[in-house]
């Protein structure tokens, strides 16, 4: 008789065991969110920290932490491999990796989902005044520093020369990172820069404290014409005085950042993800300068890939 006794108790308590696991499904589940960010000298590590304390405290069970990491193209490997929730991405290369094509070619990541886009990141063609070149159909025959190879400010260099109607074959292209271009330019080994950043953009800066600098326009018909063969791209204005003794407000385009997630961030998340982002956008600003070009009005500006049905819900309120 003990023995039944104990086993009646062992099935009590197994039922009552089964029943508290089954009861966490319910508002006292806790949410785990990891957000994928960048370097920690970068925009994307202090931004991704504000994004997850304002998760922490405005989604019940909401438990998000940011995590540095090699930025954009590393934060869609680490979604599509599911070590990540959350990341913060460039939309042109997350409209890449949708669709399978330049650096992730033959590599599709159909997963992604749109939360929002974020700020712009502008691509700046760089050249000094002594140049002589005021346009980027100048470039024709001119070395050129394209941005890293590979990367997504050499696609941004090669998709806005083809624009123009130049390739490589009308250049003399350099691979250059920022920093290799900015010495580059300096030492007379390059005449033109393309990079894609917020302005302003300190490699671009410290080439202004010791030589006059000009930005080069990207034309109206050609920035319209961008725009409706890469959906990612938007157009900007950098405002006069960006950089030093240059002062001309520019025509540019931009890429933009963006805040990504997977399938697996179901409808209602996303709309409370979005919903608690953009109802507290002043700890964001807090974080970093760029946390005020952030608005709801801009949440769907420059979205390439298919939104987080939720998330859209929100932003069309």
């Amino acid at each position: 008789m003990k023995l039944f006794g104990r086993l009646s108790i062992l099935s009590v308590l197994l039922v009552l065991v089964i029943s508290v696991i089954s009861g966490c499904g319910g508002a006292g589940e806790k949410k785990f969110l990891n957000i994928a960010t960048g370097g920690t000298a970068g925009t994307y590590y202090p931004i991704g920290g504000a994004m997850a304390e304002i998760l922490n405290n405005n989604i019940e069970g909401m438990n998000a932490s940011a995590q540095s990491t090699g930025a954009t193209v590393a934060n869609i490997n680490m979604l599509k491999d599911g070590s990540v929730d959350l990341a913060i991405v460039q939309n042109d290369i997350t409209y890449y990796a949708a669709n399978g094509v330049e650096m992730f070619k033959d590599k599709k990541v159909d997963t992604i989902r749109g939360i929002a886009t974020l700020y712009p990141e502008t691509c700046q063609v760089i050249t000094l005044e002594a140049s002589g070149i005021k346009n980027i159909a100048d470039l024709k025959g001119k070395r050129v520093a394209v941005g890293a190879m590979g990367s997504g400010a050499e696609a941004n260099a090669r998709q806005i020369l083809d624009a123009y109607g130049i390739t490589y074959e009308d250049i003399d292209e350099q691979f250059l990172s920022f920093s290799e271009a900015a010495s580059a330019l300096k030492d007379g080994n390059v005449d033109a820069a393309f990079l894609t950043a917020g302005y302003p953009t300190a490699a671009v800066q410290d080439i202004a404290s010791q030589n006059k600098l000009r930005l080069l326009p990207v034309d109206a018909d050609k920035a319209d014409a961008l725009i409706a063969k890469y959906p990612f791209y938007t157009k900007v204005v950098i405002p006069s005085g960006t950089y030093a003794d240059f002062n001309e407000d520019v025509p540019a385009i931009s890429v933009m950042a963006m805040l990504v997630c997977t399938d697996k961030v179901d409808d209602k998340l996303g709309y409370d993800i979005a919903k608690a982002l953009f109802t507290n956008l002043d700890r964001i600003k807090a974080a970093h300068a760029v946390g005020k070009m952030i608005t709801k009005e801009g949440a769907m500006k420059g979205m390439p890939i298919k939104m987080n049905a939720g998330a859209e819900k929100f932003f069309k309120e």
